[in-house]
């Protein structure tokens, strides 16, 4: 029997990979758990290092989240983050996948250019546009509208199909061309053979497209003017220090539907990035 000699440097070094990984689970479940034992904070106020656990325990935070409207709201702000999120996802998903696959399958004129173009301005921040953003919503009316918000997450989606043009890539061509010569049409390989076959892909893409608007604050904060308008992040972040609580609670409940859906579809989740990030 072979005999394995022990090494101070390996045995170092992986100590050194253990207590790294430790201390980044540590950063990242630090917020995660004073997030929690904030939200069942029977004092309201913000808690500190000193008094990291709560002295009384209570679930009246949750209680006053939905039930004092005139105050808080979150129903409303809820259903409306709901609302963006879910229209946005769907025209998102379809834009997406419709152009990476366009780019995949076809040949044409300024095409290598399009994906220069997309790789260049995706380096530039989101931020730097505001502005302009803001002028456009103002001219088109759509200040203080849902459906403002709606335009502007579906209409830049597009730039991102890089990933799923990966994917597609993956395909073979002598599938195409063997539903071709039996006669289907452009959209009927697309519908029959690509959709099912992308089905990961579209998961891993639906899922994204939902959690941007599901969880951004910047743009709602400039288009949003009234209360009753307000997403989930607008309205949590106008509560005060002395509220901390039901921030907490109300940011807590939000990342619910989140972590559901990542737990529940985290196969395709993984198979659709790895897929569309190796092309043979």
């Amino acid at each position: 029997m072979k005999r394995t000699l022990f090494r101070p440097e390996r045995a170092l070094k992986t100590a050194l990979v253990y207590l790294l990984v430790l201390l980044v689970s540590f950063l990242f479940a630090f917020p995660c758990v004073w997030l929690v034992l904030s939200a069942f904070n029977a004092e309201g106020d913000l808690l500190t290092l000193e008094g990291f656990f709560p002295e009384r325990y209570s679930f009246d935070t949750f209680r006053r989240l939905f039930t004092e409207t005139n105050k808080y709201d979150y129903p409303r702000w809820f259903g409306n983050t709901f609302f963006v999120a879910a229209v946005s996802c769907v025209i998102s998903t379809f834009l997406v996948i419709a152009v990476a696959y366009t780019i995949s399958r076809y040949r044409f004129k300024s095409r290598k250019a399009l994906m220069k173009a997309t790789l260049i301005l995706g380096i530039f921040p989101n931020f730097m546009n505001m502005t302009a953003l803001f002028v456009i919503m103002t001219q088109l009316h759509l200040i203080n509208n849902l459906w403002g918000l709606v335009l502007l997450y579906s209409s830049g989606s597009a730039m991102g199909f890089l990933v799923q043009k990966g994917f597609f890539d993956t395909i073979p061509g002598t599938i195409y061309d063997a539903a071709t010569l039996d006669g289907a049409s452009d959209f009927r390989v697309f519908v029959s053979i690509t959709l099912p076959l992308s089905k990961p892909m579209i998961v891993y893409t639906a899922l994204t497209a939902f959690v941007w608007p599901w969880a951004d604050f910047m743009l709602p904060s400039m288009l949003l003017v009234d209360k009753s308008s307000w997403t989930v992040a607008v309205g949590l972040n106008s509560l005060d220090d002395s509220e901390f609580s039901v921030f907490a609670a109300g940011s807590m409940f939000v990342a619910v539907p989140i972590i559901a859906l990542y737990v529940a579809l985290s196969k395709y989740l993984i198979e659709g990035g790895s897929a569309g990030a190796v092309k043979e």
